[in-house]
């Protein structure tokens, strides 16, 4: 008399990782927008870009203590990105082991832009993690030799963030690595977003539509718009 053991289902279950995914990812892309809107003010000049800079850190002071609504934020983003990438990684591993050794006879099933930008999920996912280091490496925390010799700290709660960015764009390498990473960056926002109404039970063919439309022009404001900075600097507009 033989005996079935029936495997318990992975927790969590598959569809509650995408449906995370899908909402964190859609957070992070709300926060790359408000972040591209805050980093255009630098075309306004350096007093305003550092005032701006400044207010981040200030905000709702003295309500709230001086850096509390930044660090906030910083715990809702970074949450939310450890979520999105521990879903991605899980749900990543899963299908490898379900496809098991012998996966040659295996066909994309989405061609064109679509299926090149499903294909590079894992390969974009991970140059955006690098890039956030490098980032933060950069511009917050001055760590050479990413940050320039001459970043410089904030003094109190005035941070010098025109001048920081300036010095570090005036290094050809380092404006090209920004502008071949926002390439990748959008790439990934770009199938993200499109798959979002999908693992949100959305299936209309009008709704993807839709889906398509937004995530492409997301994708493209955060392309032409961050590469325009590090290009403007290695242009001199400003400088």
């Amino acid at each position: 008399m033989s005996t079935t053991t029936e495997q318990a289902p992975p927790r969590p279950g598959t569809w509650v990782l995408k449906v995370a995914m899908a909402i964190t990812g859609t957070l992070l892309v709300a926060f790359l927008l408000i972040h591209l809107f805050g980093n255009f003010k630098i075309f306004t000049g350096p007093e305003h870009f550092d005032d701006y800079a400044e207010w981040l850190r200030v905000a709702f002071a003295p309500f709230l203590p001086e850096g509390m609504v930044l660090w906030l934020f910083r715990i809702v983003i970074f949450g939310g990105l450890f979520i999105h990438v521990y879903g991605a990684i899980t749900i990543w591993s899963r299908g490898r082991k379900a496809r098991g050794p012998h996966r040659a006879g295996i066909k994309a099933s989405r061609t064109g832009f679509q299926g090149f930008s499903a294909r590079l999920m894992p390969v974009t996912g991970v140059f955006t993690l690098a890039f956030i280091v490098i980032h933060l490496m950069d511009l917050t925390l001055g760590i050479k030799p990413v940050a320039s010799d001459s970043f410089q700290h904030p003094v109190g709660t005035r941070p010098a963030a025109y001048s920081n960015v300036i010095a570090s764009f005036e290094r050809p390498w380092m404006a090209a690595i920004y502008i071949i990473m926002m390439v990748l960056i959008s790439i990934h926002v770009a199938h993200g977003v499109t798959t979002v109404v999908q693992d949100l039970g959305a299936m209309g063919k009008r709704v993807r539509l839709v889906a398509a439309i937004v995530a492409g022009l997301c994708a493209l404001a955060i392309l032409l718009g961050n590469a325009a900075i590090p290009l403007a600097v290695q242009f001199g507009v400003i400088s």
